[in-house]
């Protein structure tokens, strides 16, 4: 094999030596035993979570996460309680997303064909301090999950927790923003503390697979995205992704949207939960066998 050097040191230290074409199934699991959990993103406040689940009561079919994208500093003390509320009745988990990021600091860098690549990270130390006071302020109305754009912010919210200066419980995702795509940067997020990674929306299943032998925490995974994204749809490719990354969260109703945070509204709800649905026929008929988190 070519560059078999690199390869073998990769495999002293635990890594991955290339992508697993071979995709072998995941052996890990959620700690109730179950392989995969659907995430509806962009859900930005109280009427469209509302809408979402009453939705998907009607189709029957089971919710695990819910990801607001917006920003929490775009949401009412009343929109958050409403939504955490929500969320706790249904046992379901609220992922809320750090608002300050570089698509709304002061600067025009990440509109530029250049400053497009630093996605959505932050730009000096008091956009750090403001997000981590998003973070501070939801945790204090009970939120627990939180989207994060930016390395380093990660790296001090999980200090923060390690500290007591945040809720010990409170969980960090990894942003598909912060455009990681390789074994060896989901393990240093995961090092850095998140409790779920999500890659590049585009990886394909050999690189999955190689990914989810490098970490033990969740992945989360578009199965569709909106057009600002590609606009691809990946339903087809959910049976393997749950065979060889468990355990995953699968993103559905992305391809509702026409961008990243776009404002949902109930009827656009509505639309994701059909798209849950589209999901789960295509595992039931290519893989039945697979377990769903209860």
């Amino acid at each position: 094999m070519l560059m078999q050097e690199t390869r073998d040191y990769l495999t002293k230290i635990g890594m991955p030596n290339g992508d697993a074409y071979t995709l072998p199934s995941s052996p890990l699991r959620f700690e109730d035993g179950g392989q995969y959990r659907f995430e509806v993103p962009g859900i930005q406040g109280p009427g469209a979570m509302s809408a979402l689940l009453k939705e998907a009561d009607n189709y029957g079919i089971r919710i695990h996460r819910i990801t607001q994208t917006k920003g929490i500093m775009t949401l009412t003390d009343d929109e958050i309680d409403a939504m955490v509320g929500m969320a706790k009745d249904r046992n379901a988990q609220l992922i809320l997303a750090i608002g300050p990021r570089a698509t709304t600091d002061t600067s025009a860098s990440v509109n530029t064909p250049e400053g497009v690549r630093m996605g959505y990270r932050l730009r000096g130390q008091e956009q750090i301090i403001r997000a981590v006071e998003d973070v501070k302020r939801a945790a204090k109305r009970g939120c627990r999950g939180f989207m994060v754009y930016d390395e380093g912010c990660l790296w001090l919210l999980d200090r923060m927790r390690k500290d007591g200066v945040l809720p010990a419980d409170c969980e960090f995702k990894i942003s598909a923003h912060t455009g990681h795509g390789n074994p060896c940067s989901a393990r240093l997020m995961q090092e850095l503390g998140a409790n779920s990674f999500n890659p590049v929306r585009d990886i394909q299943l050999q690189m999955l697979s190689a990914i989810r032998q490098a970490i033990s925490i969740p992945i989360d995974i578009h199965t569709e995205n909106p057009k600002s994204t590609g606009g691809f749809i990946r339903h087809y490719e959910v049976p393997e992704m749950i065979r060889i990354a468990a355990p995953i969260y699968l993103k559905t109703g992305g391809s509702v949207a026409q961008t990243h945070s776009w404002d949902t509204t109930a009827d656009d709800a509505k639309k994701r939960a059909k798209q849950v649905v589209l999901v789960k026929r295509m595992i039931e008929q290519y893989y039945p066998e697979a377990v769903i988190s209860k």
